[in-house]
């Protein structure tokens, strides 16, 4: 089976950009939660689709904000739009999925915990990421777990990954950090450009590793823009950016939201730890949920 981790707060965003304005009888606006609940309808009634979950920014600050300034915040989203996530949450667990409204910790987070929790299951043949977020390319590996931009239709492997940014998924986190991220508020770092990023990160992998002294580097790139501000921008990069998202796992415990046994698969059963069986997914940064002991784990025997 094939599992899909969905961007909920992605696709509300999309939606109610893109999808027309619709009032409730009660006069609130419901547009981006109905373009939501089409598309994952679409989603659903794909052929081969059985377990989808669907994780949202129940708050969009996180406990990254704490960790940098910066990050971003609600501030200056639609009231509209953030009114519509507790109905979102609500209408796609009333579909049948799994919802993880994360609190302290991100959507993202969720996503990558599901995708380290069942990677390993021996069942799951792929794990799909519904999102085109460029923090999650991180946790691609090979053709088992990948990326897919649902509205282009463009589905991207570890080769993918490769051949957008230049560097192999482990090293996303650090290359957002040099060249910028403007959706998480990431300015990036004066003088590091796409291309100088991957190549010096092709050879170094993460930031850690460059060495300060740029005179150590291949002599081809002695000459760059990076090379300038080589040692201070390091400096103040990892100063800077201690919350980069490098495969944020969270620890904590699952939602109540979802069904006892949905149409696609899940089940819900009530262990602690926040995993099937109690089970923690490992590395990467803790990220908790305030909310039930409930955990979701794989229906077995479909």
């Amino acid at each position: 089976m094939k599992i899909y981790l969905v961007d909920g707060t992605y696709e509300l965003f999309r939606n109610h950009f893109g999808a027309p304005a619709r009032k409730a009888p009660d006069g609130r606006e419901v547009g981006a939660t109905l373009g939501l609940l089409r598309s994952l309808l679409m989603l659903l009634a794909t052929p081969g689709i059985t377990h989808v979950a669907c994780a949202f920014d129940h708050v969009i600050e996180s406990f990254r904000n704490g960790l940098y300034p910066g990050y971003k915040t609600g501030a200056g989203v639609d009231p509209d739009l953030l009114a519509q996530f507790p109905l979102a949450e609500e209408a796609v667990a009333a579909l049948g999925l799994v919802v993880w409204p994360m609190v302290e910790f991100e959507a993202d987070d969720a996503l990558a915990s599901a995708t380290a929790r069942f990677k390993h299951e021996v069942g799951v043949a792929q794990i799909v990421i519904c999102s085109p977020d460029k923090d999650l390319s991180q946790l691609v590996s090979g053709s088992r777990i990948v990326g897919w931009d649902r509205r282009r239709d463009i589905l991207l492997d570890e080769v993918g990954v490769v051949e957008k940014f230049g560097v192999r998924p482990q090293s996303i986190p650090d290359w957002l950090s040099l060249v910028g991220d403007a959706a998480d508020g990431f300015p990036g770092i004066p003088g590091w450009g796409e291309k100088s990023a991957a190549a010096v990160l092709a050879k170094y992998e993460h930031l850690e590793a460059i060495p300060a002294d740029p005179h150590t580097w291949p002599r081809a790139w002695r000459s760059t823009g990076p090379r300038r501000c080589c040692s201070a921008s390091l400096r103040r990069c990892a100063r800077m950016y201690p919350c980069r998202k490098r495969s944020p796992i969270w620890h904590g415990r699952a939602p109540t939201r979802g069904s006892t046994r949905s149409a696609t698969g899940w089940a819900m059963t009530s262990s602690p730890g926040g995993f099937p069986g109690g089970a923690r997914a490992e590395g990467g940064s803790a990220k908790q949920c305030s909310s039930s002991v409930n955990t979701y784990e794989l229906f077995q025997g479909e």
